[in-house]
């Protein structure tokens, strides 16, 4: 497997952890950075899917996407190092391995939808 792959997967079980206020403070992974820089702009992130997602309050979305979309959303708009359809496509595949049966599908709809809103503000800004 990927070695980013696995990095995903480290990162989404961190965050997924973190959803869980017990486990806020005891990550699976502690040393994990992204998991830490996710977290420090959680605000941010969170506000984005909800923005975009809005007939889907976030404490309604299933933790496992809610985790998946937090790291797409970072990797998309917050820290884009990677080309939009490799986050968007790795995104997809952390989903069917770890979200319900159509997770997938949910993921990529409101990762195209952040994608495309912030694309379109960033074309006003110009």
């Amino acid at each position: 497997m990927d070695k980013r792959h696995l990095e995903r997967i480290k990162t989404v079980q961190n965050l997924f952890a973190a959803s869980f206020p017990d486990l806020k403070n005891n990550l699976p992974y502690n040393n994990d950075n992204l998991s830490k820089e996710i977290l420090k702009n959680i605000k941010k992130i969170d506000d984005l899917i909800a923005l975009n997602a809005p007939k889907y309050p976030l404490n309604r979305i299933a933790k496992a996407d809610l985790a998946i979309l937090r790291l797409a959303v970072h990797e998309l708009i917050i820290n884009p190092t990677q080309p939009y359809k490799v986050v968007i496509n790795e995104a997809i595949e952390l989903a069917k391995e770890f979200g319900g049966e159509r997770s997938y599908a949910f993921v990529n709809a409101v990762l195209g939808t952040i994608f495309k809103n912030c694309k379109q503000d960033d074309k006003k800004n110009d």
